[in-house]
């Protein structure tokens, strides 16, 4: 007999490979006996989100669509599916810090993975994050109350310009996942993995930063009372169309 022949005939390799044997035979008993599904269909949105009808975000107002043109960043991003706006609020005064705000929405049929938050975005271009607050805020979508758990961030920037002083500004963020609504990528990852029989899954992430014209040149954020008054009036408006016209109908 060969030496390689008594390599696969010595004690050790063959208990390791009856416990491979018992494993393989387990892990496939209890993928077909709890219907687990590794590998995810495609879910499509109800419509794209550049269908999205500006008329039913009034008192908004649609002044500009903004597209990312560098071809790594969309990479980055992962999808095709997004909307980069930016609204105009005009029942509130011409020089308030929430006249305006950059709405950022994306939409992931077959997720694999759960995008960069803000929290690496801002701080990986030159930022730095103060703080991170979760915010609840209430919803009426069809005569049902939702509530929606929203991660606010503050960053830190520093002018490059001599007359300016340090900049704080806020993002606010939030997903829809599998009829879930999640504010973090641990929890977006959670939802995710939890609908292990499922034969879809899907994510949705919308975020926000509000700010105005400084009559000094750049731009005037609000302070948080302000930013928290002004996402509750937005999310009242958006949410009610996303879950009817574009977000999937996860019940169904």
């Amino acid at each position: 007999m060969s030496n390689n022949m008594k390599i696969y005939l010595q004690p050790s390799f063959l208990i390791c490979a009856i416990i491979l044997a018992i494993a393989g035979s387990s892990m496939s008993f209890t993928i077909k006996k709890f219907g687990i599904v590794f590998v995810k269909e495609l879910l499509p949105i109800k419509k794209s989100l550049d269908t999205l009808d500006e008329k039913k975000l009034i008192p908004y107002k649609v002044i500009a669509k903004e597209k990312i043109e560098n071809e790594e960043i969309i990479k980055a991003l992962g999808t095709n599916d997004y909307i980069q706006w930016v609204l105009e609020d005009m029942d509130v005064p011409a020089d308030s810090a929430v006249r305006k705000c950059v709405f950022f929405v994306t939409y992931y049929g077959l997720p694999d993975r759960v995008p960069h938050v803000p929290e690496e975005c801002y701080t990986g271009s030159g930022n730095q994050q103060l703080t991170s607050e979760s915010e609840t805020f209430e919803v009426n979508n069809d005569g049902n109350k939702v509530k929606i758990p929203v991660r606010s961030l503050a960053f830190g920037r520093i002018s490059s310009n001599y007359w300016q002083s340090s900049t704080k500004f806020s993002i606010s963020y939030f997903f829809k996942v599998n009829g879930d609504y999640t504010n973090s990528r641990e929890d977006t990852r959670f939802a995710l993995n939890k609908n292990i029989s499922g034969k879809h899954s899907y994510f949705s992430k919308v975020e926000w930063k509000f700010f105005n014209n400084s009559r000094f040149g750049g731009e005037a954020y609000p302070t948080k009372d302000e930013a928290i008054k002004a996402s509750q009036k937005l999310l009242t408006v958006i949410v009610p169309v996303l879950e009817k016209e574009h977000w999937p109908d996860w019940e169904k």
